[in-house]
């Protein structure tokens, strides 16, 4: 999925829009017409028009009602959770930043306490939770041009690093998986790069960490459009130049987890994944201005 500029009030409204469809669906499927499905739940037939046209938000006892009268009550909780997303689906970055990156990372803590199982792909950067001090403060600098946010980078490097314990913590499981395009990214100074990927060679051990990179030369038989973390079945985080997209409908993370598994079932692990870092890494220290006398 392309990277979106949308704005958040564009985003709701067409969320809203698309679960008005949904509902009419629904309705039409029980071969009433608006004002019969009105008179059914006792409701103006005006309410029934604005929430179909997505000019009404419905409340979760509306979802309800609507299921029931369609005879569709196992639509319950994916239009449940449709709703639920209106509001939290689209958060845009310089809303985000405005008190800087660390008030963020606290706030990432806060879900990964919670998930058990953390499955996540980046096609262009290290993730975060394997980020070196030096290569994450760069991420930071560049964010805060970007977005022109507060420069508490050293506070966020800091909060970042608390957010990686985690990795040692018993009962978590993570799979990262990375294209070996993303080692070769040069996103900071080459010394810092080098760093970073012995640190990705070593978390690679780890007992509850698994680390797949798919190779330059390795057929995708998904496009890897952009990068995402899914936090157990619950939740997607996707990033965009503009904003942070969080994604928690069924049919959305079932989506996701499908992608994951096709981009995971064509990358190396174990041995195999530290024999392409190694080889990165090998290249990029016998650069001419890397070599030593």
């Amino acid at each position: 999925m392309p990277a979106t500029n949308t704005s958040d009030a564009v985003s709701v409204h067409e969320a809203r829009t698309a679960l008005g469809k949904r509902l009419r669906q629904l309705r039409q499927s029980s071969g009433m017409t608006g004002r019969q499905f009105a008179e059914s739940l006792a409701w103006p037939p005006s309410k029934v028009s604005k929430i179909e046209n997505g000019r009404q938000t419905p409340t979760d006892d509306d979802l309800r009602a609507w299921a029931r009268a369609s005879g569709q009550e196992s639509e319950i909780d994916a239009l449940l959770a449709s709703l639920h997303t209106l509001e939290l689906q689209y958060a845009e970055w310089r809303h985000l930043m405005r008190a800087g990156h660390r008030p963020q990372q606290a706030q990432l803590m806060e879900w990964e306490q919670k998930t058990r199982l953390f499955r996540i792909f980046e096609a262009t950067v290290v993730p975060g939770l394997l980020q070196t001090a030096e290569y994450g403060r760069a991420r930071f600098y560049e964010s805060v041009r970007r977005l022109k946010a507060p420069n508490d980078a050293d506070e966020a490097i800091a909060a970042r690093l608390r957010r990686q314990e985690i990795l040692y913590r018993p009962g978590k499981q993570f799979h990262f998986v990375l294209p070996e395009a993303a080692l070769r990214l040069r996103l900071c100074p080459t010394d810092a790069l080098l760093g970073q990927l012995d640190r990705l060679a070593s978390a690679s051990h780890l007992p509850n960490v698994r680390l797949g990179i798919i190779a330059t030369s390795t057929e995708y038989t998904i496009s890897p459009w952009h990068g995402f973390w899914m936090y157990d079945d619950k939740r997607v985080v996707v990033e965009t130049f503009s904003a942070e997209l969080d994604l928690r409908q069924p049919q959305e993370i079932e989506l996701y987890a499908d992608a994951f598994e096709q981009l995971a079932a064509v990358a190396s692990y174990g041995h195999a994944a530290r024999q392409i870092i190694g080889r990165v890494m090998s290249e990029l220290a016998s650069e001419p201005d890397n070599r030593t006398s």
